[in-house]
């Protein structure tokens, strides 16, 4: 079992920046790829961007150059780094965690972010 928690939405200007945090725990040994999703109200969540074990990052077209995933080993800990936001970004954000000894992905309870304009 892994747990995960979000942490640092909030409410910030466009063009401003934010960073979220997603803490885990629990069998996290067997955890291959950890990644940052995002859903508004009525439509699908989508991918945002993901991190591997090794460390190489994917990203949505919609946030490259803007969004940057990194991860603190020490701390069990995976961040969002999100820069020059756009009222467009406001969504909740979940991260997510696949276990590949069990093929099972873990979902975090979410965090809102809210972009004014």
């Amino acid at each position: 079992q892994v747990h995960l928690v979000e942490s640092g939405g909030g409410l910030v200007q466009a063009g401003g920046s934010l960073r979220l945090s997603c803490a885990t725990s629990g069998s996290i040994f067997s955890i291959a790829a950890m990644g940052w999703y995002r859903q508004v109200a009525g439509k699908r969540r989508e991918l945002v961007g993901v991190i591997s074990n090794s460390g190489s990052t994917n990203y949505a077209d919609s946030v490259k150059g803007r969004f940057t995933i990194s991860r603190d080993n020490a701390k069990n800990t995976v961040y969002l780094q999100m820069s020059s936001l756009k009222p467009e970004d406001t969504a909740v954000y979940y991260c997510n965690a696949f276990d590949i000894s069990i093929r099972f992905t873990y979902w975090g309870q979410g965090t809102q972010v809210t972009v004014s304009s």
